[in-house]
Parts: C-alpha cells; structure tokens; sequence
C-alpha cells in the first residue's frame, strides 16, 4: 500500500502517482514529495535505498519494529521514529502504532510497519493548513508531528479521565475494591508505557528546532513551538498521572484498612453484647443452689441482668461509635 504527493511551489499538483516518478519529479524545481508506504517488503526498501540514497542503517531502522521515539542525523538526511497512541477505554491498555519517516530536503517519507497508524488523519491535517505548503518539507513534518503529539494529549486526557472514574470508586458506598485494584494495575502499565514513548519526543522536537540543522525555516518555527508546548504538556500530565495512580492505591490500601476496622470494632461489640447472656444463663445454669434457685425469681433476676447488661453494653459501643 502506497500513498504518494506532489507539491510544486506550495500547491498541491499531483497525488497517488507510480513511486518510480518521484526521482523525475524531484529533477524539476521547487517541488517537494510525499512518498508513504505501508508494510513495505525487501522491494519498497530497495526503491528507497536507490530512489533517495538513504543509508543503510536507517533503511534497517525504519522496518525494525519496536524502535525507541527518536531523530537520527545522518549526512544528507534524517530518520524520525515516532508513535502514534490511543487507549483502548475497556480494558485501559495503550494501542501503538509505530511509525518511520526519512527527512529529506525535498521529500519527506513514511513508512508503516502495520495499517493501523492513520495516515488519513494526517493528510487531513496537511489540507487543513494548506496555507502552509509553500514551506516544503517543513510545512509535511510540522503536519505529522502535530498530528502524532495530538494523538498523544488526547490520550493522557482519556487516562485522567479513567482515573477519575476509579477516585469515584474509591468512595462510593458499595466497596469495590478489587476493580478498583485492577483498574489502577492496568492504567499504571499504560502510563509506565505512555512515557515510555511521549517523554523522548521532547527532546525530538527540541532538536527538529536547532537551527544549524536547517529543517524548520522562520516562518514554521512557531508552529514547531506550539508542538513542542504540547510535547511538555503531555509530559508533565503523564508524570502527574503517574503520581496521581500510586495516590488511588495507597488510598485504596487505607480504606480496605479502615473498613476492616470498623467491621471488626463491630464484630467485637456484638461479640462482647452476646458474651452477657451467655454468662448470666451459665451461671444461673449451674446445677448448685444459689439466690432463687428453682424460683421465679430466680428467672426474673438473671433475665434482667441480661437485658440491662446487654443493653448498657450496647448504648456503650453506640456512644463510642462502634456499632
């Protein structure tokens, strides 16, 4: 699957074209290419190798999966690996896309190593700006990064928002402890995961806007800032997150403790109120004469020493909020 475009002077003039036109296209002037391929096999590799002289150790780069977020120089280009994010809202695991792009001076290409990265979304994000386009491979890059980073803030949204759900959890009448444990574990693996892959791209960004590297012109500079905003937002969100995570189980931890103390605060008293009966009708129950043995007395006496043992035992624990 190939996705391909052309720019010239800043419009977009063609679109889907055969790959094997790129290098004509790139003998005219002021025209900059897209080239995206998807699940590319040894023959993609090999248009890219000769097509734009890439190095070989990008090219192995670019195809090896599960690369760290990061910008390698090498002598007439750049290799950007990056992913894209999103959070699955049942089960709080993180869904990754890993994706590649090779920055040249007159192109700019990505590749796929799955389908589920959507490139549609990032099209969409370069006609939206379409103003932009005269700025060339600049104008391509600030579009995928913007979109990536995007991807990145809405997830940390949706995991402050999860976390929210379980701190409602955490004090609702009905104890749930066990969810509330398990959802914690799953939404700190995510984060663990989520930083993992944001907190490199500030450095990522940061270097696309040294100047001495020439990718990023004057007039694109602000739109790399407000990426680079968004970068250290999500950054700072995430290690707040992540705080904010091991507060909801240590406070889990703390309400399991106090509830199994005031059940057993509870089960106490009853344990102490129920002991009096049981030792007023074992004593009265004694085969010996004592005070109204075989008396109705006798059943008088030991029934209102229950009762009023009982109950002052029990107005006790009431005051002392035990019960």
């Amino acid at each position: 699957m190939r996705h391909t475009r052309l720019y010239r002077r800043g419009v977009l003039e063609a679109k889907d074209f055969p790959a094997a036109q790129i290098s004509d296209y790139l003998e005219q002037p002021d025209t900059v290419v897209w080239l995206d391929l998807c699940e590319p096999d040894q023959a993609d590799l090999e248009v890219l190798s000769e097509e734009f002289g890439l190095h070989p150790l990008a090219v192995e780069d670019a195809v090896q999966q599960h690369e760290r977020p990061k910008l390698d120089r090498y002598q007439d280009h750049y290799l950007l690996n990056a992913y894209a994010i999103s959070l699955d809202p049942t089960t709080g695991r993180l869904i990754t896309s890993e994706l590649a792009a090779f920055i040249t001076p007159r192109a700019l290409i990505t590749v796929r190593t799955e389908p589920a990265f959507d490139i549609d979304g990032v099209v969409e994000r370069w006609d939206s700006s379409a103003d932009l386009a005269s700025h060339g491979v600049g104008f391509l890059l600030w579009g995928l990064l913007d979109y990536v980073i995007d991807g990145h803030f809405a997830t940390v949204q949706q995991l402050d928002e999860a976390l929210e759900g379980l701190e409602d959890l955490l004090f609702d009448e009905r104890p749930h402890s066990a969810e509330v444990q398990r959802r914690s574990f799953e939404l700190r693996k995510s984060l663990v995961v989520l930083r993992r892959l944001v907190l490199p791209m500030r450095e990522v960004v940061n270097s696309l806007l040294r100047r001495d590297l020439g990718l990023v012109d004057a007039a694109m500079g602000p739109y790399f800032q407000d990426v680079y905003d968004h970068v250290l937002r999500a950054t700072e969100w995430t290690e707040s997150l992540r705080d904010l995570v091991s507060t909801i189980l240590e406070t889990n931890l703390a309400i399991q403790g106090n509830r199994l103390n005031t059940i057993t605060k509870k089960v106490t008293s009853w344990a102490a109120i129920i002991a009096v009966p049981t030792a007023v009708t074992g004593f009265y129950g004694m085969n010996v004469p004592y005070p109204g043995f075989a008396q109705h007395s006798g059943v008088l006496i030991s029934t209102a020493l229950i009762v009023i043992l009982s109950g002052g035992l029990y107005l006790l624990f009431k005051r002392l909020d035990w019960l």
